[in-house]
Formats: C-alpha cells, structure tokens, sequence
C-alpha cells in the first residue's frame, strides 16, 4: 500500500475557493486549479487532421441527400456513437441515415469485408461513417472504395505505421494531430465531428437558408457521458467535462428515454446519478447485447424517444445482462481453475487461458477480472470457428498494442490481425498457434520489465483523522467528481477495530469498524471478502454514501482489508 506524494508547490497556488479536504487529493493529482473548471466553454477545440475534408463531405452528402449509413463497434461507446451520429445528422436534415453494427460472430469487427458486403446487399449506402472503428479496417475500407461508396473513419483506437483507404480519418491519436488530448473514446470523436460540421454548416447559412432549427448538440451529451464512462478511457479536464455536462442532463431527465429505462431497471435515481451508475450499471446491459447477440437492441434503446419503446428495450438488455452473468461466472470458475494447476517458478508475468466452451463475447470480461486478481497482463481466448479470438486486459506499466506490435514483428506469422490501446486489446490466432502465442506473450512482457515480476500496489490518499471520517466530506468527494481513470476517487486507509461483521448477498462482508482511538462506530462493506478471524484490521476505504429511504449516511466501501 503506497501514498500519493503531495505535489507541495502546486498546493500552494490553490485558491480558497477549493475546500481544504480536497486541496491534497487534486495536489496528489498534479491538478491545477484551471483544470476543475467543466463548462462547455473549457472544451478543447477541434482540430484534427483531416477534417477539413471530413466537413467537405458531409457538407456535400446532406446537400445531394445521399444514404449516409453508420457503422459502429459492438459495445456501449460504439453504440452511444452510434447514436449520436444519427441523432445529430437527422438534426441537421438528412433523410437518409441509418445505422448498422456488425454481429461479432458474424462479421468480426469494425468495417469488415463482410459488414461492407451486407451494407451493400440491405443498405445501398453512399457514404459510410464509422464510430469507435475503422482505423486497422484496410480490407473493409478498400472494398467499399472499390464499391464507389465514400468512407469517413472516426476512431480512438492506435493506428499503426500505415492508414486505411479512406476519404477522411478523424483520429486525435493519427501521428503529427494536434488535438491536445489523445483520451477522447469513441462516441467523444464522433460528438467533436458533427460538432465541428455544426459550426461549419452555421458559417454557410445551411441551416437559416433551408429554414432547419438550429442543432443544439448538448442534446447528445447524456450519451457522449455514458459512452466516455463505459470505455474507461482517461479521465482528462476534457473527458471530465463531457461527462459531468452530461451527467448533469441526465439528473434533470433531459436525455434519451433509453438511458431513464435503463437506469429504472437498474433501480438507480436519476437525481442522485454518479459516473460509476454508468459505468457499473447502464454500460454493462447495453454491453450484454453485444456480447451475446446484436447491440443493435441497445442502439434502438438509446434513439428511441418513447419511455415505453425504451422499456421494451431495457427489459431484454436485462435479459441478456442476467444471461452474461452466469456465463461470466462459469468461465471465470474455469479460468481460476487452470491458474490454479499452473506452476509459475519465476512468478507471474502474464497470463494466457483457452478453453474450446468459452463465449467469445465475455472473455474480455473473464481476463480484466483476473488482471485485476493477479496484477498482470492477462489474454483469455474463446473459439471462433477454425480461429481462436482474444481478449487482453493489461497494467499501466505495460502498454499492451505497442507490445503486441513487438510480438507481431518478431513472430511475423503468429498474429492474424489485432488492435487496442495501451490496457486493452483484441486479437486473432490460428488455434495451432496458441502456446507459441503463449511463450512469445510471456517472454514479450518479461523481457519488458526486466525480468521483475509486475507489482501493482494501492495507492492511497494517506490516513484521514477521525474527525475528517464523516459524510460532509463523502459528499464534497461526489461533488467533485466524475472520478475515474487518471482522475482516481481518492483511497484512504486507517487502522480498525471490527466492532460486527456479516456476510450478506452469499459473499459480501457487511461490518461496523471504529478507527483506533476513536468512539465513533462507522458502517462499511467490502464486496466479495470473507470474514475476517479478528477484532483487528488495515483497511483501505473510500468515504460514500449509502442512501436509504430518503435518508442519507456515510458508509466507509473498503478497497482492501487485512487482519492485524
């Protein structure tokens, strides 16, 4: 367990505007004053490469009314992006958009040949736009050129050292991009280009010329939040702002019927929303579609602007949700239990697992779980027809698409195709190819760290005081949010003696622990944790609320705890 170090100079530049509670949580952060600020207007501009010629066919498409057909991934940011490039070109008149996503056991991913070939055959489009995909799409986008249909990519994914044929790529990670944050998920590039084309459209008078209201784009920030959140990228003074305004519609109800629905079914209130409601609550049911079937059901939740249309949706997403879960639960069993017999005589460096019965759709999930669990890159693998198809989770200290690169280049023959990011990516083997994979991985990642076994430690806030261990302070915490990813809810820890302890919902330990030295007894829970043979105890904690019947509390939610 290791303490955040104060950044003391940076400390002392903070106004009295912020409360003191928090000027050593944003100190610890390297957070400076100007970047609290989440109005709209502190929104970096838009400037990628490429876009100039992105507006230009835009422009020309909704000019001539061409079929313009989306194209997105198949979870909750390819989905929310989705949506939000329909929703924004019907704003701005076109007739003729629609949306197809590809069927992941189907099609594969992004703008596959097969997805262009069934766009074809059901769509007849003139230009394809695609959402959270498309940028290691070479095939696909050739094909469709070769089709005479215009393509514009949308991406955040890494692009590698050559581009697709495309007529336009917006990518803020594209080499020599001067947008300043490289952060943006999906649905957050697809929000800053119809953004963009909005702006560019008012300079023309397209708008007052064909008596078209004038979009306001806010209208789509619910889903540029839920889709920001769910993807679990970099929590920026740019995607913070994004998610707060965001979170802020849904907390008044000025959002889709679908994100309401979802959260009904959830039994989560859209007045009290916090980002984890998105990312722990509403993403994963959006995502279960994809997973299992077709997110198409999703996307028709989120643009549907019936509350009862929406709860149609939202009850067959919970479907497939509870579906997820118990294969979830089965395939991590299986997993643990093939760690379980392996021999790691120089630790664990990473983890590479296959079994022929694991779904394809929630492997990804299994192998976040166990990196998570083991504090080291982990790659889960299901069969897909005469392939096998992965899924790797990794830890900060390895950047998982540049390694894969590494391991492609060296093994030319071993990688069928791949991409991701620095903490996630997905790939293809021949199944003949596993182990060697397997090795290659390993010897990869350990050659990487120097032969040092990757340790992840918690990083805390430090100790707090009795006095400071109150529901004030859980509630300046939630109001200083969204936390996340590189903007992380502070962690404190504290020694405890445990007052009462109970297992509730099968696995969980509910307790009441009082700070050593203290008289106050606070209520705490510390999800999946078996009781603890002690009246002492070191916990990690983060100060939250526990509201019941209107009533509102301070609950310690324990990170982590070990008997002492």
């Amino acid at each position: 367990m290791l303490t955040r170090k104060l950044d003391q100079a940076l400390f002392d530049t903070y106004s009295d505007d912020i409360p003191s509670f928090l000027k050593p949580i944003y100190a610890a952060r390297s957070v400076s004053e100007s970047q609290l600020e989440l109005g709209l207007a502190n929104l970096l501009t838009p400037k990628f490469n490429q876009l100039d010629q992105a507006l230009t066919l835009l422009e020309s498409a909704l000019l001539a009314q061409k079929r313009i057909l989306i194209i997105g991934d198949f979870d909750c940011d390819g989905a929310t992006a989705s949506v939000v490039a329909v929703k924004s070109l019907r704003l701005m008149g076109a007739k003729y958009v629609d949306f197809l996503v590809p069927n992941r056991f189907e099609h594969g991913y992004g703008l596959s040949c097969e997805i262009v070939q069934l766009a074809i055959l059901e769509k007849q489009p003139d230009l394809i736009i695609t959402v959270d995909n498309g940028i290691s799409s070479f095939d696909g986008a050739r094909l469709a050129k070769q089709s005479n249909i215009q393509v514009i990519i949308t991406d955040h994914h890494l692009p590698s050292d050559s581009l697709p044929e495309a007529d336009a790529i917006i990518n803020p990670n594209l080499k020599g991009c001067e947008f300043l944050s490289k952060n943006l998920a999906g649905v957050g590039v697809c929000f800053y280009l119809f953004s963009a084309l909005k702006t560019h459209l008012s300079k023309t008078q397209y708008f007052s010329k064909r008596a078209i209201p004038l979009p306001d784009l806010r209208t789509v920030l619910d889903l540029v939040a839920l889709g920001t959140v769910a993807d679990v990228v970099r929590l920026d003074q740019n995607n913070r702002i994004l998610i707060d305004q965001g979170i802020k519609r849904i907390q008044a109800k000025k959002c889709t019927p679908g994100i309401l629905a979802l959260l009904e079914i959830a039994n989560r209130q859209p007045a009290t929303l916090q980002a984890s409601d998105l990312g722990f609550a509403v993403g994963p049911r959006l995502n279960a579609a994809g997973r299992l079937s077709d997110i198409s059901i999703g996307i028709k939740c989120l643009l549907t602007t019936d509350i009862n249309d929406a709860r149609r949706y939202a009850k067959e997403l919970e479907e497939f949700n509870q579906t997820r879960k118990q294969e979830q639960a089965r395939i991590q069993a299986q997993a643990q239990a093939i760690v379980d017999a392996q021999e790691f005589s120089q630790g664990k460096f990473s983890l590479s697992l296959f079994d022929p019965s694991w779904h394809e759709g929630i492997v990804g999930i299994v192998a976040g779980k166990l990196k998570e669990d083991y504090h080291c890159p982990v790659a889960v693998f299901a069969q897909s027809g005469n392939f096998l198809k992965g899924s790797i989770r990794s830890i900060p200290s390895v950047h998982i698409k540049d390694l894969l690169d590494l391991v492609d280049r060296k093994n030319p023959n071993l990688i069928l195709k791949f991409g991701g990011h620095a903490m996630a990516a997905g790939l293809s083997l021949e199944a003949q190819n596993f182990a060697a994979f397997k090795e290659a991985f390993n010897q990869a990642i350990k050659t990487h760290l120097n032969n040092e076994v990757p340790k992840v430690e918690l990083l805390t806030d430090g100790k707090l005081e009795a006095f400071d261990i109150c529901l004030a302070n859980a509630q300046i915490i939630q109001q200083a949010g969204p936390w996340g990813q590189g903007f992380e809810e502070p962690i404190f820890y504290g020694k405890f003696e445990i007052v009462e302890q109970k297992i509730v919902g099968e696995k969980h330990l509910k307790c009441r622990l009082k700070l050593n030295g203290d008289t106050q007894v606070h209520d705490a829970i510390a999800f999946f944790q078996a009781p603890l043979d002690s009246k002492q105890a070191r916990a990690a904690y983060k100060l939250s609320i526990n509201t019941w019947r209107g009533e509102s509390s301070l609950q310690l939610m324990i990170e982590q705890i070990k008997a002492i």
